[in-house]
């Protein structure tokens, strides 16, 4: 996605760094080993040689698993540090696609499978062809784009030009039960110039809301087509859906300016925030049908946030962006992607979190919503293992979620160690964050011309500081919108820094958010904090924090990370009445202190099973 003056950034260190060697050295093999044994290659297989054996798994759209995964790859082969076996397993995925797609176009291994008695496009609600199309595309194009390598495009331009002739403007007025088509179009039509893929985008969007789609098992909310989606009240039903589809709508609004599109997506994004979002960014409330929930309805033993939902919103935030040019998107990206997204993988690359609870209770167990039972704490794959795919082509990308032109304009909305080109200037990114606040940028070409960079202030950084060459003892405006702007006749080795504040900070809750009421959750830089019960000799269900406890907690280094120390109360014995007659001598208070370590969210659940809380209760002071 390039809007202007094509901007490429390469990590070289940091905490995003680490991340993508993480995911080249474990989490990719990880997951080309488990698509081995869950049958993934085996399904394809067969559509040839029904000998391999009966179809794997239980679901339709299990190509998609492939998929995301090339997607992954595709950025990653071509490295001196590709993963092992990487390039074997995207050569080996691509002929075995090759080899099953029908004459037409078509292609699903589980519609195309000589023993399924579903026959293609008869169950638009759940059958995920065009859901599966999508990840195909942008498989696709990743390879086409980063290894000049069009084989995959081949197929999925096929594919893509059947449902064209089926479904476009002469065709069946039809949508898919779960959208993502819609951005790959647009991408597709980015890579290849047909407007033909930007028209059936827009067409998909249009049509929700309008009876094209059969409804079975939940109703159009959980579809979001109980309404046109300009009539949208609020972002509702199945999380990942909604964010597929909100960012699908993005991209039709960037290619042809629809400001009705533009108008809805705002409105929809800042009700999202106000009412419907975790304080870790994650989207989804509701286990029974991974819906969003109503507003405020954000209970944290409870929560959902799957990871894959914690990936559509980022994608949405940064179209959002793109389209914008506002910081706040990017407040929000920059929370899910440290938060509500990284959770999801395990410390060593290996396991996942499906859902994604902002408390941990001893007998809690992690499971899809699929299964029986469930493992204490990460899975190493799921029946349903939508999410480790995700979130290894994420990883792959997270690059290009850095930097972008806008109006001649470089703006840098997140921080990481980098290299960042835009035309002729180029500067280099040197920061510990998330860690540390302070963030230099030096430059290392730059034309004879002005030019004008915009950094991003986050939200919480309240006392930002700014300093710039030649301008010692010169106070810097800041902007109020949210970026500070430096324009200027740079030369080679000026240096820009940027300093942010990362004091602890204490974050309540809506008053309407009954989960979270009168409680205190710990926040530093764009991290939220929770305790285990490993580093507190309390129960954490026990503890009361007060706002000055927070503000006063001194970070320290522990391995690669900070942790939080800090003294916080303890409660009382609690009744053994599950709801006792409250009186006035009632006490609330803390009984006595203890310290306590809180940890990084994204980093809970790599040790022993017990419990956590990211939202402790409070006593008022004063």
């Amino acid at each position: 996605m390039s809007h202007g003056t094509e901007v490429n950034v390469e990590l070289t260190g940091g905490l995003l760094a680490s991340w993508q060697r993480r995911n080249r050295e474990a989490t990719i093999p990880h997951v080309i080993g488990e698509l081995r044994k869950a049958g993934n290659l085996e399904n394809l297989r067969r559509l040839a040689d029904p000998s391999v054996g009966p179809y794997r798994g239980r679901y339709p759209f299990l190509d998609t698993d492939l998929y995301k995964t090339l997607e992954g790859l595709a950025y990653e082969v071509g490295r001196d540090d590709a993963p092992a076996g990487a390039r074997e397993f995207f050569d080996e995925v691509v002929v075995l696609l090759d080899q099953a797609q029908a004459e037409d176009g078509y292609l699903n291994s589980y519609f195309q499978d000589p023993d399924q008695p579903k026959q293609p496009w008869s169950d638009l609600g759940w059958g995920h062809e065009l859901y599966n199309l999508g990840h195909l595309i942008q498989a696709a194009v990743a390879a086409n784009r980063r290894l000049d390598d069009d084989r995959l495009l081949t197929i999925a331009r096929t594919f893509a030009d059947l449902v064209v002739r089926k479904y476009g403007e002469h065709g069946e007025e039809v949508i898919d039960g779960h959208p993502e088509v819609e951005m790959a179009l647009v991408e597709l039509y980015r890579e290849t110039g047909n407007a033909d893929y930007l028209t059936q985008a827009r067409l998909f969007v249009d049509r929700r809301g309008q009876g094209k789609l059969k409804h079975t098992i939940f109703p159009g909310e959980y579809f979001q087509d109980h309404v046109p989606f300009r009539e949208l009240p609020s972002v509702i039903g199945h999380a990942v859906r909604m964010a597929y589809l909100a960012a699908g709508a993005t991209d039709v609004y960037l290619e042809t300016g629809d400001q009705t599109l533009l108008a809805a997506l705002e409105r929809l994004w800042d009700d999202m925030v106000a009412t419907k979002l975790y304080l870790t960014g994650g989207l989804g409330s509701r286990h029974s049908d991974e819906a969003i929930g109503d507003r405020y309805e954000l209970p944290s033993e409870r929560a959902y946030a799957e990871t894959c939902a914690a990936i559509a919103t980022m994608q949405w935030a940064w179209r959002m962006f793109v389209a914008t040019g506002k910081a706040p998107y990017l407040d929000v990206y920059e929370t899910v992607l440290y938060n509500a997204y990284a959770v999801g993988l395990s410390a060593d690359g290996t396991a996942f979190f499906y859902d994604n609870p902002l408390q941990r209770r001893s007998d809690h167990e992690q499971r899809s919503g699929a299964e029986d039972g469930g493992e204490l704490l990460r899975r190493a794959w799921f029946g349903c293992p939508c999410c480790p795919p995700n979130i290894v082509r994420w990883m792959s990308e997270l690059q290009d979620q850095i930097a972008i032109t806008r109006d001649d304009i470089l703006y840098v909305g997140v921080y990481a160690d980098s290299h960042i080109t835009a035309g002729d200037l180029a500067i280099s990114v040197s920061t510990n964050y998330p860690w540390d606040g302070e963030i230099t940028l030096t430059v290392e070409n730059a034309p004879a011309e002005e030019r004008t960079i915009a950094l991003r202030l986050p939200a919480w950084a309240t006392e930002a500081t700014l300093a710039l060459p030649g301008a010692a003892g010169e106070a810097p405006a800041l902007g109020d919108d949210g970026w500070v702007v430096v324009r200027r006749t740079f030369v080679a080795g000026d240096v820009v820094r940027l300093t942010l504040p990362m004091a602890p900070r204490a974050h309540g809750s809506h008053p309407y958010l009954d989960a979270t009421r009168d409680a205190i959750a710990v926040a530093r830089g764009p991290l939220v904090y929770c305790v285990e019960q490993q580093d507190v000799g309390a129960p954490v269900d026990d503890l009361i924090l007060t706002p000055s406890a927070v503000r006063t907690a001194i970070a320290r280094q522990r391995d690669d990370h900070l942790v939080l120390e800090l003294t916080a109360g303890v409660a009382p014995e609690p009744p053994a009445e599950l709801y006792p007659v409250i009186t006035e001598a009632t006490q609330q208070s803390a009984v006595h202190e203890v310290p306590a370590t809180f940890i990084p969210y994204f980093l809970w659940g790599n040790r022993e099973a017990l419990a956590m809380r990211v939202w402790l209760r409070t006593e008022r002071e004063g």
